[in-house]
């Protein structure tokens, strides 16, 4: 993907990675809110960061990661943040979004969250967008790479190969397939051709 052998080494990250990574990140954030008296209401910091996570999944995807200059740095920057992903959606090593690319962004969010929301609900809130952002890694490794037994899971998988092998521009929501719905961007079935 890359000329240098090292930064072609950075962009291939083990799916356990986010975990060792935000895992204790998630857990700073929240005992530091309970420690600042963030109390009962760090319920809903929590939710309304995941519900900001969710959000910014979709519309990350839609318009960042699929938005596909046809030459250029433009294309070739489409290609190495998410296009390498759909030329090659069985790679083990390109399904989590390396950390050298992860940390940054998640300490711009927190960041942002504390300008916006103040102390304390920022820490929970941030505990929540940052649990989704883990879930939904975690989630996209799966549909990718296990098998599904669950009939929740058999939809989340069937919904995201959808997007990867008929219709790129469909079901953006990964790990929150309802805003599809919502913003008119759903799977749909293809009728099989006889």
């Amino acid at each position: 993907m890359f000329d240098t052998k090292w930064l072609d080494k950075l962009s291939r990250v083990h799916w356990t990675v986010p975990l060792i990574v935000f895992v204790p990140a998630i857990i700073a954030l929240l005992v530091l809110g309970f420690i600042h008296h963030v109390g009962v209401w760090a319920i809903g910091w929590i939710a309304g960061g995941y519900l900001i996570w969710t959000l910014t999944e979709y519309w990350l995807h839609r318009i960042v990661f699929h938005f596909a200059p046809d030459h250029g740095i433009g294309a070739r920057l489409h290609w190495i943040i998410h296009g390498v992903h759909h030329d090659h959606p069985n790679d083990p090593l390109r399904l989590v979004m390396p950390p050298s690319l992860s940390v940054p962004l998640a300490a711009l969010f927190v960041l942002a969250f504390a300008l916006i929301f103040g102390s304390p609900g920022f820490l929970p809130l941030s505990a929540g967008f940052l649990g989704g952002y883990l879930a939904y890694d975690m989630l996209h490794y799966h549909v990718h790479h296990r098998r599904a037994t669950t009939r929740l899971g058999k939809v989340m998988r069937e919904l995201h190969m959808r997007h990867h092998f008929q219709d790129p521009d469909a079901a953006y929501g990964v790990s929150a397939p309802f805003w599809d719905y919502v913003f008119g961007t759903p799977a749909r079935k293809r009728p099989v051709s006889h």
